[in-house]
C-alpha cells in the first residue's frame, strides 16, 4: 500500500528536524566529507554523530562510499542544497519581519 504524499513529506521533514542533521547536510552541500571530518566540523561525539547520520541514511538524504576503511558521505540529491537555501531565506525573512515589528511596537 502506498502512503499519502503528505505522510511521505512529513517523514522527509522529520529527517531534517535536528540541528546536527541540518549542519551535516550544509557541510555536504560544499562537498563530500569523511565521518572524521564531519565529527570535527559538527562538533559531536562520534556515537551521537553516527545516530544522526543513520537517520539521514535511512531517509535516503545521504549516500556513503568506502575508501579503504574510511566512510565518505555525500548528498543523495543535489536539490537538497536548494531546500536548505530556500529554508534559510524564508527564516531570514521571518526573523527580519519579526524584528521590524518588535522595533515598531517599542518606539
Amino acid at each position: 500500500m502506498t502512503q499519502p504524499i503528505q505522510q511521505v513529506k512529513a517523514e522527509f521533514f522529520k529527517a531534517l528536524a535536528h540541528p546536527a542533521r541540518i549542519r551535516v547536510l550544509e557541510l555536504l552541500v560544499e562537498g563530500e566529507r569523511s565521518v572524521g571530518e564531519l565529527a570535527e566540523e559538527v562538533g559531536l561525539e562520534s556515537s551521537h554523530l553516527s545516530q544522526q547520520l543513520g537517520v539521514l541514511r535511512r531517509a535516503n538524504l545521504v549516500r556513503t562510499r568506502k575508501e579503504g576503511s574510511t566512510v565518505i558521505y555525500s548528498l543523495a540529491d543535489r536539490r537538497l542544497a536548494k531546500v536548505l537555501q530556500l529554508s534559510r531565506e524564508i527564516l531570514l525573512t521571518y526573523l527580519t519581519d519579526t524584528a521590524d515589528l518588535f522595533s515598531e511596537t517599542h518606539r
